[in-house]
């Protein structure tokens, strides 16, 4: 039998039914491989007794024919869900100590799905970052290198510590949360797949918010298909968050048949930035070749306001920020700063508190919302987030999915960019306009960079179509056959 940490989620459900191993063993297993991966820094806080115990329960269930759809499966969950009694913090100094006496909607559907939690991930402070090194506890590493070269690598963001505890085999999957690509950039830098659902899909109730009308709950897991599990017991509507959207959860992992002849795919010629790498536009013709030669038909859209999204997103989420950061103050829980008045109390509390890059977006939302700017930049950033959305609306009046590359380049070094936030912003510029669309969106492993790193297309859909999306990310994913790890993997583990 196969080491219980190289099981895909799929198959361990299985041997967990046919009782090949137990619950606990499983995560026993997975125990064992977080405290070797400890060098990674995946990890904010393990839960390892609390993973023992949930696992024990797991095992009573299955030995009564009661267990869920994740029944005994180990998952780590990203630092910006409220776990009750755990340590949550979004990665952030002000929220130091800080643990919820509530569950966020998104893990209470985990749990009673029987899912286990094995720790919380690192990630970007309050999400605000594409590489996992604005958080307080210290980057992430991801567990892939360049040919040759040891030179530690970023895993991606915000979502990094999520991917990069997936990737080095210490879950079986994770939660992420994408603003504007934090599921699905991490996904490609890491060898992942990773998904972006249809904003309103899945609860934001009991997450730390950063942007609200862009915050979104997603999976991300080894393949299409355990992706397709994960998203099916995450979403679900729930009355205690307004933007959640009162729709059937369909049965993901069905709609996986293969099957893509006749499925018209959009191609847009704006995704084709000036700079992009070789090797990016090769992959992206590689794939639609894949597709082309399974019966799929190739359109070429255009997406005109793409060359806006970035520049918008960049007034939106930093205004939403501006104003979801304003409660974190030291008054009533998490950091506090001793001051002369109230006045001194918040902003000592919140320069201690904050990095570099919240403060820095902090300032920009506040300014753009300003009397006198509010109307300039502000306002007309959503009426250009509507133009977004409308190209997307006619695009898909043509086609039924949009195919474009993830990221415009594979993992980089950590600490490279981090003095230039324009280029490390320029990190999402094939996943904002998505995000800013609120359509679901997948990142797939299709190939590997000259240096031996993974690289991830992306496809996106309609509006609440995760099933298409599903569909044809599990046909791309077979096309692929992408089947490289992690150096981590030969070196880092025992």
């Amino acid at each position: 039998m196969a080491k219980l940490t190289d099981l895909t989620l799929k198959a361990a459900r299985e041997g967990l039914a046919a009782r090949n191993f137990s619950a606990r063993e499983l995560a026993e297993a997975h125990i064992k491989a977080c405290e070797a991966a400890r060098p990674l820094n995946a990890y904010m806080a393990e839960t390892f007794d609390q993973a023992r115990a949930m696992a024990d329960g797991s095992d009573r269930r299955l030995k009564a024919g009661e267990g869920g759809l994740l029944e005994g499966i180990p998952l780590a969950i990203k630092d910006l869900f409220c776990t009750k009694g755990v340590l949550s913090t979004s990665s952030s100094k002000i929220l130091k100590g800080f643990k919820p006496p509530y569950e966020s909607t998104v893990t209470a559907k985990l749990w009673q799905a029987g899912a286990v939690m094995v720790g919380k991930t690192g990630m970007d402070e309050f999400a605000m970052g594409s590489s996992n090194m604005t958080s307080c506890y210290g980057a992430v590493t991801n567990p892939w290198r360049r040919k040759g070269d040891n030179k530690p690598l970023v895993p991606g963001g915000s979502s990094g510590g999520s991917a990069a505890a997936v990737a080095a085999r210490t879950c079986l999957g994770a939660t992420g949360t994408d603003t504007g690509g934090s599921i699905r950039q991490p996904a490609a830098f890491c060898g992942l797949v990773g998904l972006k659902p249809t904003y309103g899909r899945c609860s934001r109730w009991g997450i730390i918010a950063f942007a609200s009308s862009l915050d979104q709950a997603g999976p991300l897991a080894r393949d299409v298909h355990d992706t397709a599990l994960l998203m099916r017991a995450m979403a679900g509507y729930d009355p205690k968050d307004s933007t959640s959207v009162d729709r059937p959860v369909p049965d993901y992992a069905a709609a996986l048949n293969g099957r893509v002849k006749g499925l018209r795919i959009g191609v847009p010629k704006e995704y084709r930035v000036d700079g992009m790498p070789a090797e990016i536009e090769a992959l992206w013709q590689k794939g639609i070749e894949w597709f082309k030669a399974a019966g799929a038909e190739i359109v070429d859209i255009t997406l005109p306001h793409t060359k806006y999204a970035l520049p918008t997103y960049y007034v939106i989420a930093p205004a939403e920020c501006s104003s979801n950061l304003a409660r974190y103050d030291g008054v009533r829980y998490g950091l506090r700063e001793k001051g002369a008045d109230l006045a001194e109390l918040y902003s000592k509390t919140r320069a201690a508190g904050f990095g570099p890059e919240v403060r820095r977006r902090i300032l920009i939302g506040t300014y753009v919302l300003s009397a006198g700017y509010y109307d300039a930049y502000y306002l007309k950033a959503q009426q250009v987030r509507t133009r977004i959305a409308d190209d997307f609306r006619t695009g898909f009046e043509r086609v039924d999915l949009v195919l474009t590359p993830t990221a415009p380049s594979p993992a980089f070094g950590i600490g490279e960019m981090m003095d230039d936030p324009v280029a490390m912003y320029l990190n999402d510029v094939f996943t904002v306009p998505a995000s800013l669309a609120g359509l679901p969106a997948i990142s797939v492993p299709a190939g590997l960079s000259a240096d031996g790193l993974p690289l991830g297309l992306q496809l996106i859909g309609r509006p609440f179509d995760e099933e298409t999306v599903l569909r044809a990310a599990g046909f791309m994913e077979e096309a692929a056959a992408f089947k490289a790890e992690p150096a981590w993997l030969g070196e880092g583990r025992a």
